[in-house]
């Protein structure tokens, strides 16, 4: 059974508002474009932009650790590298993240948005080639919509898919087929691309997008539910090749997939 391109979102700031596209193009090897460019700092992370390297997500201002991110409504110009911002209470940002002032600037705006809730000075962070993804080799993120909808029929509510921050959301798949398919080839438009692993989810899903409040309990959910903390998979490009919503998005044949998600989890 296929399943089809149902959205594509880019964050282009780590932990900040997820972007739709009309159309992407995916490059062999290559994360999704414009996603993770940037992320901000609350304190001194390590990260080395000379020497740039995987740092965890605890060391940015993201919704697992500052729920208050989601006040923050940002929209980025890739061509100009320029950052929009938004928030109540505050007056709106235009700030170029291509120069240190504009990050200076995005970074003194946030200060005044979380407040107290800033753990440590915050610095905007950046390094060309470099992406700040949740994991060292997710590359490309896609969750399927019908497990979103299977979830919800446990908790009794509705979820916004967006507080899984994927690249790629997903229609026509049964509902949590994606976790096993880890090591398996598919199509996803145009391209090709093999499934690494599934995703193991934090308490950045628990946190409404609008709000900022932690109003639900996504992972102790998925453990109490179903025995597990997934919701997605990631997946490595290994043919280029554009998407778009509306094209399709091949489910791999049982035996394309040799890996279980319990050994790819722990990759």
């Amino acid at each position: 059974m296929a399943g089809h391109i149902a959205a594509l979102y880019r964050h282009p700031v780590k932990g900040f508002t997820p972007e739709p596209l009309a159309r992407a193009q995916l490059q062999a090897g290559a994360p999704f474009p414009c996603d993770r460019l940037y992320a901000v700092e609350t304190g001194p992370s390590g990260f080395d932009p000379a020497a740039p390297a995987f740092v965890p997500k605890q060391k940015f201002a993201v919704l697992a650790a500052l729920p208050q991110v989601a006040r923050a409504t940002t929209r980025y110009d890739e061509d100009s590298q320029t950052l929009s911002a938004s928030a109540p209470g505050l007056p709106d940002l235009t700030a170029s993240l291509g120069e240190e002032a504009g990050r200076q600037a995005f970074a003194s705006w946030l200060s005044r948005l979380l407040g107290e809730e800033a753990r440590g000075p915050l610095r905007v962070v950046q390094a060309p080639g470099h992406r700040f993804m949740d994991h060292p080799r997710g590359d490309v993120s896609i969750v399927n919509l019908a497990s979103v909808r299977d979830l919800e029929q446990k908790l009794g509510r509705e979820i916004d898919p967006l507080r899984f921050r994927a690249n790629i959301y997903v229609e026509g798949w049964p509902a949590w087929a994606e976790n096993q398919w880890a090591g398996a080839p598919m199509m996803i438009g145009w391209a090709q691309a093999q499934v690494f692993k599934p995703i193991v989810r934090c308490a950045a899903p628990d946190v409404d997008l609008v709000t900022g409040a932690r109003d639900m309990e996504i992972t102790k959910a998925l453990f109490e539910h179903y025995g597990h903390m997934f919701c997605g998979v990631y997946v490595h490009v290994t043919r280029e090749g554009a998407l778009s919503p509306g094209d399709a998005c091949s489910q791999p044949e049982a035996e394309d997939a040799p890996r279980s998600a319990a050994k790819e989890a722990k990759a």
